[in-house]
């Protein structure tokens, strides 16, 4: 029969160095979403021709990869940020 400490100092030791990888293991930055079109349009609950004439208009930035318009999340976000603090600016 084995010491029943011994284990348990082997199995906390374990944990120990099993939570010193997680604490040094690099976080993975959040990727951008890229949206089409639709989708924005789907999230913004606007029509798709609202959204280029958006992208027309410069209010919303997007990349033309082939035949598709992708829009970045925040991008959108951002442009959203920019028009509420239009609204609430005194002139």
């Amino acid at each position: 029969m084995s010491n029943p400490f011994e284990t348990i100092n082997q199995r906390l030791s374990n944990i120990e160095s099993l939570l010193l990888e997680l604490k040094h293991k690099p976080i993975e930055e959040e990727k951008d979403e890229n949206l089409t079109v639709k989708e924005t349009a789907e999230l913004l609950k606007v029509s798709e021709q609202s959204i280029h004439n958006y992208i027309k208009r410069g209010y919303i930035n997007a990349k033309k990869v082939g035949r598709i318009l992708l829009i970045k999340r925040s991008d959108i976000d951002d442009s959203l940020q920019e028009v509420k603090s239009l609204k609430y600016k005194r002139f």
